[in-house]
C-alpha cells in the first residue's frame, strides 16, 4: 500500500486487475444483515426525501445484484438502469421502468437520459479513479443537472481504528474525504457535501457537473501520512494480539469466524496463516 504525501490518496501500486474477475459468481451483497439494510432504508429515505428524488432518471453504476436501484425505484416510483457485468437475473423488471446492462457505464452512454447517478463501493475497486470520474463525466454530456452520489470505504476510519482486515486485495483505491473531492474535482464535478455514514465506516459525496476550468486545485494530505505510519508500526503488534488470542480461544473449544466476505478472509489469512486455531467461517 503506497501514500501519495500531497492528496493522501492511498493504492496498493502492486495491483494487478487480471488476478480478479468481476463476472456472474461475483457476490457483495450485505442485505441479509439486518443492520446493513437498516443503513440502506437511511439511505434511500435521504435520496427521496431529503434529495428530491422521485419521478427520477436514475442510472446506478455498478449495481450488484440491483437491490439497492430496485429499492429506490419502487419506493420513489423511479426509472432506473443499472449497468455491472456481474449482474444475475432479469434485464427488464417493474413492467420496463428499471432494466439492466451487463456492461459498464461511460463514454458511448451519452444518449441515456440521467436525472441521477449513483456509484456505492465501486470506486475502491478502481486502479485508476480519477478515469472512472471522468468516465461518468463524459456520460452526462447531455445531463448537465444530473446529481451525483459515491460512496466509499473512508480511509481516515480505517487507519484511525486500526482496521487492518479492511485492507484487502479487491480494494487497490482508498480515499479520504479530501482525496476524494479532489479527485470529483479533477474529473469536472463539482462537490456540494461530503459526510461520513455508516457510524464513520463511509464517504457519501453529492456532486453535480460542472463547466469550470480548475486549475487551481487545492490539495493536502492532512493527518493521512502520520496515522499511515503509526497503523504501521503498530499492525504486527495487533496481528500477534489476535494471534495469542485464537491460541487462547482454541484452547477452549472450537473457533469460528463470523463473516466470509473480503474481511474475513483477509483476517483469517493475516493471523492464521497455516491454519491452526480457527476451526471455521460462517457466513
Amino acid at each position: 500500500m503506497t501514500i501519495c504525501e500531497e492528496c493522501g490518496f492511498v493504492f496498493n501500486h502492486a495491483f494487478d486487475a487480471d488476478l480478479l474477475s468481476y463476472g456472474k459468481d461475483y457476490d457483495n451483497t450485505q442485505i441479509c444483515s439486518p443492520m446493513f439494510q437498516t443503513y440502506i432504508d437511511s439511505l434511500i429515505y435521504h435520496l427521496i426525501n431529503e434529495q428530491g428524488v422521485v419521478n427520477k432518471a436514475v442510472v446506478e453504476v455498478g449495481c450488484g445484484k440491483g437491490s439497492f436501484l430496485k429499492s429506490l425505484c419502487l419506493k420513489g416510483r423511479n426509472c432506473g438502469i443499472g449497468f455491472d457485468p456481474s449482474y444475475v437475473g432479469p434485464s427488464i423488471l417493474m413492467d420496463g421502468r428499471l432494466r439492466f446492462e451487463r456492461s459498464f457505464y461511460g463514454p458511448g452512454c451519452e444518449s441515456i437520459p440521467a436525472d441521477v447517478v449513483i456509484c456505492r463501493h465501486v470506486i475502491e475497486h478502481v486502479s485508476d479513479p480519477v478515469n472512472l470520474l471522468k468516465a461518468v463525466r463524459q456520460a452526462l454530456r447531455k445531463s448537465p443537472r444530473a446529481q451525483v452520489f459515491f460512496e466509499t470505504p473512508d480511509l481516515d476510519w480505517i487507519l484511525k481504528n486500526y482496521v487492518f482486515w479492511d485492507f484487502f486485495y479487491e480494494h487497490c483505491s482508498y480515499f479520504t474525504q479530501q482525496s476524494l473531492s479532489i479527485a470529483f474535482e479533477s474529473a469536472g464535478f463539482e462537490v456540494e457535501s461530503i459526510r461520513n455514514v455508516f457510524q464513520g465506516q463511509y464517504i457519501w459525496l453529492e456532486a453535480k457537473p460542472s463547466n469550470k476550468q480548475n486549475h487551481n486545485i487545492r490539495t493536502s494530505s492532512g493527518q493521512i501520512p502520520n496515522l499511515a505510519k503509526q497503523f504501521a508500526k503498530k499492525e504486527e503488534l495487533l496481528i500477534q494480539h489476535y494471534q495469542k488470542r485464537l491460541k487462547e480461544l482454541h484452547s477452549l473449544g472450537r473457533v469460528a469466524i463470523w463473516g466470509a466476505g473480503a474481511k474475513g478472509v483477509t483476517f483469517a489469512n493475516l493471523v492464521d496463516p497455516h491454519c491452526e486455531w480457527i476451526d471455521c467461517v460462517v457466513d
